[in-house]
């Protein structure tokens, strides 16, 4: 049997995961991620995929987050036949972040014909609603555990990662041989999720590294966003937090029900100013499997916010001058209902935009991080003399000494570690970190090779 390994996305950048395993033939893609971030990184989505999509037999979703799953409507539109695999969680996540998707690229594309600065007569977006509909009837939930087989030769079996609901590690055999991806690996210890569940034997591993390069501090994360938050109330202004609907918004509403339950944080209102982490919190009733957290404890993150929907009540929570917290899409700061409220508190000095998990190159999140004192935004300049502050530890992803634990879990090393889903030079301090401690053979993958496996 001939093996092949491609990326087709998620390699060297942190976006975009599409990795292609060919044997005689029969194909899986495991991951099938929107490219997010840099212009040239975003224009990848409207380029034809390196392989016909009718052609590909079986998709592994390892979870639910866009850039690992995003591009399944487009795929579908464009003939794939197959049926996608993941968990019970990750299926009912996609209902919401791929509709969710769709529908934001259809505002989009209206809104730019309408203002007519498209280049494009017309603006389309990249799949439509009815395209996200189309591939959630691809879905197919798969328990943790049991192994299943997806296409000729293969079967696969997931394995809890942590990082958010639904997330999985995915060993798929292919004859005698044992590949495992480890998705995007969760914290240990986290508050919330449970631990990456380790994993005993592989011939090849595939491995993300967005944080390779970078260990998170060892400070309470809880301590210092009561401490931020509590400055900021202080001077009379308002704490921004731009998250993730899915994995951070729930993290960030259970240590704020800490923080109320220890008595701090006084009487300062709390608004969830976004539709779709108002849906994908409610999901940790239904799920109560997938993660840590007791009746009481999902009760009380649940409720500690003021759940914001409608466009009008967002509205009203911006124009309201007492002192607040607001947390609102997107994570990176790129869109959604966030960028209107960081136009609004930007230029104020008292206030606050707090950043709480990992931000791509380019994005406006990491522009604010590096110290950028403008911003163009609605086609305008805006001064910004907000604190900006950073919890990283706060953040889903594994970092660099986490990444190894998980790797230290092999009973044996590899034939080869495949290094994914980083910037570069994460990448490659991953790769010469597990080289020296571990010894295994490791390269940061190249999206323009195809890696032969036999």
């Amino acid at each position: 049997m001939k093996l092949t390994l491609r990326s087709l996305g998620g390699a060297e950048t942190v976006t975009g995961s599409k990795h292609l395993i060919d044997a005689d033939g029969a194909r899986v893609l495991v991951d099938c991620g929107l490219f997010q971030g840099l212009k040239h990184l975003r224009e990848r989505n409207w380029a034809p995929l390196a392989v016909p999509p009718e052609g590909i037999d079986a998709v592994v979703l390892t979870h639910a987050h866009l850039d690992h799953s995003g591009y399944l409507p487009k795929l579908v539109r464009e003939g794939f036949l197959g049926v996608a695999h993941c968990t019970d969680a990750t299926a009912a996540l996609c209902d919401i972040l791929l509709k969710d998707s769709a529908q934001i690229a259809e505002k989009d594309a209206e809104y730019a014909n309408r203002k007519g600065f498209s280049k494009h007569k017309p603006a389309l977006p990249l799949y439509t609603m009815r395209d996200a509909e189309r591939a959630l009837k691809h879905l197919k939930p798969t328990p943790f555990g049991a192994e299943f087989e997806i296409a000729r030769d293969f079967g696969l079996t997931f394995r809890r990662a942590g990082h958010i609901l639904g997330a999985a590690t995915a060993e798929v055999k292919v004859g005698a041989m044992t590949l495992v991806f480890s998705g995007d690996l969760g914290r240990y210890n986290d508050a919330i999720m449970p631990d990456p569940e380790p994993v005993a034997h592989a011939d090849y591993v595939i491995v993300e590294s967005t944080y390779g390069e970078r260990t998170h501090a060892k400070t309470d994360p809880m301590a210092q966003l009561g401490d931020i938050i509590e400055r900021t109330v202080e001077r009379g202004g308002t704490v921004v937090i731009p998250a993730f609907a899915v994995g951070r918004v729930q993290s960030l509403l259970h240590h704020l029900w800490l923080l109320k339950r220890a008595g701090r944080l006084a009487a300062t209102p709390i608004f969830l100013d976004s539709p779709m982490a108002i849906s994908a919190t409610e999901l940790l009733r239904a799920h109560p499997d997938d993660h840590k957290l007791d009746a009481e404890a999902i009760e009380g993150s649940c409720a500690v916010a003021a759940y914001t929907r409608s466009v009008e009540a967002s509205k009203a929570i911006t124009s309201n001058p007492m002192p607040k917290i607001i947390i609102a899409g997107s994570g990176m700061a790129t869109g959604g209902r966030v960028v209107h409220h960081i136009r609004t508190y930007a230029p104020d000095p008292r206030s606050t935009i707090l950043f709480a998990g990992y931000q791509a190159l380019g994005t406006r999140g990491a522009r604010l991080l590096a110290g950028e004192t403008e911003l163009k935004m609605f086609g305008e300049w805006l001064p910004v003399r907000a604190q900006i502050a950073n919890l990283p530890q706060l953040s889903a992803h594994a970092d660099a000494d986490e990444i190894v634990r998980w790797l230290s879990g092999f009973e044996q090393a590899p034939r080869r570690l495949f290094i994914v889903h980083g910037e570069a030079a994460a990448s490659e301090a991953l790769r010469t970190r597990v080289e020296r401690e571990l010894k295994w053979k490791a390269c940061v993958v190249d999206p323009l090779l195809s890696y032969d496996l036999t």
